[in-house]
């Protein structure tokens, strides 16, 4: 069982009485302070309480589950050490409404979605918050998708404090037994040694300091990866050159739009399709190009 240390009231401009408004606890989660029989859980594939703070290695992979003892409507939130705020779920994927069923276990990645969640810098504590709702609530103020490209939205909050304190005022209209919420933790740290490995993924694991040196920071710490390439900044592989050129090009193209990247121009030959996507400062490009017998794709991506 979690403990919350005491509650300290928000004191921004709710247009309620004290009774009704949203709290923050010390560790800047928000807290329905009305009696609900409502409840949330949200955990991680390494600590199925969702009480400890398991380590991932940069390069590793997460799951998360969450679950309600009712029908309502789940929103979850990754706040990584650095303040960086991502909205998980909703999202635009096979698996990512957000409607879920009394007492059905939702996992994050869902099977049948074209992407993972690997682990990157920057190294320490991240919090997961899961807010659930008998009725859906307007995140407009907080996420918008920006385009029809982008399968997760953008989050123009930054830190646990500015995401409580941005969505008191979301459930603010709400009543007030009609939403609760739920925390889960984990560490970005160095890899573990081989004794520590032995640890079976779904029992808790003692969370290890983080490095004195901070280190720099390559990608959001909770980040999708949808197609083969991983992390590798180089990828290349072969098919049989029978197949359709383009199809082949629209393929690998439709797997680095998945991962948030915007195509920005195309150049086509005969023999050779070249494109050039966008992801904020990250570039990508992609070309699938005829070698005799063989069809070479190519994924190279800079930062």
């Amino acid at each position: 069982m979690k403990v919350i240390l005491p509650l300290t009231l928000l004191t921004a401009a709710l247009g309620c009485s004290a009774l009704a408004a949203p709290t923050l606890s010390a560790q800047s989660i928000i807290v329905n302070p009305a009696p609900t029989s409502l409840s949330v859980k949200v955990w991680t594939d390494r600590d199925t309480s969702g009480a400890a703070t398991p380590n991932y290695a940069p390069g590793e992979k997460i799951r998360l589950f969450t679950q309600v003892n009712q029908d309502a409507y789940v929103y979850l939130f990754n706040v990584d050490p650095s303040g960086q705020v991502d909205l998980i779920l909703p999202n635009r994927f096979q698996g990512g409404a957000n409607f879920l069923k009394a007492n059905a276990v939702k996992v994050f990645p869902a099977a049948g979605d074209p992407f993972t969640f690997d682990i990157a810098a920057p190294y320490g504590v991240n919090k997961v918050l899961a807010l659930a709702s008998l009725k859906p609530l307007n995140l407009d103020q907080i996420a918008t998708f920006k385009s029809q490209q982008n399968s997760f939205a953008d989050v123009n909050v930054k830190g646990q404090q500015g995401l409580a304190q941005a969505l008191s005022i979301v459930v603010n209209p709400a009543p007030q037994n009609s939403w609760i919420t739920d925390t889960a933790s984990y560490n970005v740290a160095a890899r573990a040694s081989a004794a520590q490995l032995k640890t079976t993924p779904t029992s808790p694991v003692a969370a290890a300091p983080a490095p004195t040196t901070s280190a720099p920071r390559t990608a959001q710490a909770l980040s999708v990866t949808v197609g083969p390439w991983g992390n590798a900044r180089e990828w290349s592989t072969t098919v049989d050159g029978r197949a359709d050129l383009k199809a082949q090009h629209d393929q690998y193209a439709a797997k680095l739009k998945a991962e948030g990247y915007t195509l920005v121009k195309t150049s086509s030959k005969p023999s050779e399709i070249k494109s050039e996507f966008r992801k904020g400062s990250s570039k990508a490009e992609l070309t699938v190009k005829r070698k005799g017998n063989r069809l070479e794709i190519k994924v190279e991506r800079s930062s």
